[in-house]
């Protein structure tokens, strides 16, 4: 009597634990959108498209989205949109749980997008970008404007136009495609603690470089005029024309810089 009891609760257990469910949301903006999104445990997913309107979308699994369950806080003022998505602490938990937010936006907006443990991936956006996850990847394609990555456990990955760039992991690959028209309006920071790092830059781009690596080779085929002579671990000097600083860091891993 006492196993079938058993085997009955964790059948319950693992059937609660499948469960799904779903919700969404439409914002009507009307200049540039300052999107903030607190996503709990969740990966996240941005994609711009030719609206004036921020969909938002939260899909679980083994979840229950409701008051006493997986909530949804949503708050507009104006132009901003908040989204925060709150776990409930049951201490335990049987079976597959996940959630994932889906957002479509308008291409120019202000964002500033966290999860503390879970991917964000981004298309297509333009302005300026904060992204942190304290144990997920992140990837980023099509930007315009200014990206500020950081994530504790996890690569790197991102490409487009920018003014303005800062990258960190703790333990990961950076690989970072600075398109054509990016122009550093201040210094800019890249670094991970454990893994390599590739930067592919256009051949006109100019910058002063500081790039050290505590265990691995520097490679790169840039005009670099150096100023720290040639060593393994170092690479001091001036990209094209010089510039603001550049500086790049790994702890241990090879760094290389190529042309785009």
């Amino acid at each position: 009597m006492r196993n079938a009891l058993q085997i009955s609760l964790l059948t319950a257990l693992m059937t609660t634990s499948a469960f799904a469910d779903e919700w969404a949301k439409t914002f009507s903006v009307s200049g540039r959108p300052d999107l903030y999104v607190r996503a709990g445990d969740g990966s996240v997913h941005v994609r711009s498209w030719d609206r004036k309107e921020i969909e938002a979308r939260v899909s679980t699994v083994g979840w229950a989205i409701g008051p006493n369950d997986l909530r949804i806080i949503e708050h507009q003022t104006g132009d901003r949109v908040e989204l925060e998505v709150r776990v409930p602490n049951l201490g335990f938990g049987i079976g597959r749980h996940s959630i994932k937010i889906e957002l479509q936006v308008p291409r120019d907006l202000k964002s500033d997008i966290h999860t503390g443990d879970g991917s964000i991936s981004l298309d297509g956006l333009r302005g300026e970008t904060h992204l942190s996850t304290g144990d997920g990847s992140i990837h980023a394609e099509g930007l315009d404007g200014t990206l500020d990555a950081r994530t504790g456990d996890g690569s790197i990955q991102v490409r487009g136009r920018f003014d303005v760039l800062a990258l960190q992991t703790g333990d990961g690959s950076i690989h970072a495609d600075i398109e054509n028209g990016s122009k550093m309006t201040s210094s800019w920071n890249i670094r991970t603690g454990d893994g390599s790092l590739r930067l592919r830059l256009p051949a006109t781009f100019s910058a002063d470089l500081d790039v050290r690596t505590g265990d691995g080779g520097i490679h790169t085929n840039l005009p670099v005029m150096s100023t720290s002579g040639r060593r393994e671990n170092e690479l001091r000097g001036k990209l094209n024309a010089g510039g603001p600083l550049l500086t790049v860091r790994t702890n241990d891993g090879s760094v290389s810089l190529e042309r785009l």
